[in-house]
C-alpha cells in the first residue's frame, strides 16, 4: 500500500470550494492535472477521468464514485486492469476552518501487486495533486473575492 496526500488552505468557504470542485465542465480551463472529469458525481456512478501528471503523456480511466457528500467529500475507486493489480481510492476532503476558509485534502491510497513498480509515477502524481490543489485554490479565492463571500479584510 502507498498513500499520497496533499493539503491546501483556501480562503473561501467549503460551499464555494465544492462548487469549483464539482463544476467538472470547467476543468479544462483551470485544472492542469485533471483536465477531464465526466460523469455524474453520485455514489455508484462511473466517471471518465483523464489525468496528466507532470512529465507524462497522461492516462484516462473509469472509476466508480464511492462518496459524494456536498461540501465535505468526493471519492472514487479506480482500477488498472484486474482488481488487486493496481487499485486507487481517490478522495477530496473539505474541512471548514474557523476563519471561514477551507482545508482541502486530496488523497489517494494505492493497493495492489503492481504498486511497488510505480514509484516514479506516484511521485509525478503527487506533484499533479499539488498543482491541482493550487489551481483550485486560485480559482475559488478569485470567485470568493468577486462574490464577497469571504471577509474582505483578509
Amino acid at each position: 500500500m502507498r498513500e499520497i496526500s496533499v493539503s491546501t488552505t483556501i480562503d473561501a468557504p467549503p460551499a464555494l470550494v465544492w462548487q469549483v470542485l464539482t463544476d467538472t465542465s470547467a476543468y479544462g480551463a483551470w485544472n492542469p492535472f485533471m483536465p477531464v472529469l465526466a460523469g455524474e458525481l453520485r455514489e455508484g456512478r462511473r466517471l471518465e477521468v483523464r489525468i496528466v501528471p507532470p512529465g507524462s503523456r497522461g492516462m484516462t480511466f473509469r472509476p466508480t464514485v464511492t462518496a459524494a457528500e456536498e461540501a465535505r467529500e468526493l471519492a472514487w475507486l479506480g482500477r488498472l486492469g484486474l482488481p488487486g493489480l493496481f487499485d486507487g481510492t481517490h478522495s477530496f476532503t473539505l474541512t471548514p476552518r474557523t476563519d471561514g476558509g477551507t482545508e482541502l485534502t486530496q488523497r489517494e491510497v494505492f493497493r495492489g501487486l503492481l504498486v511497488p513498480l510505480g514509484a516514479s509515477m506516484l511521485r509525478r502524481t503527487e506533484a499533479g495533486f499539488a498543482a491541482m490543489n493550487e489551481a483550485l485554490k486560485h480559482r475559488a479565492e478569485g470567485l470568493a473575492g468577486r462574490d464577497g463571500r469571504v471577509d474582505a479584510t483578509r
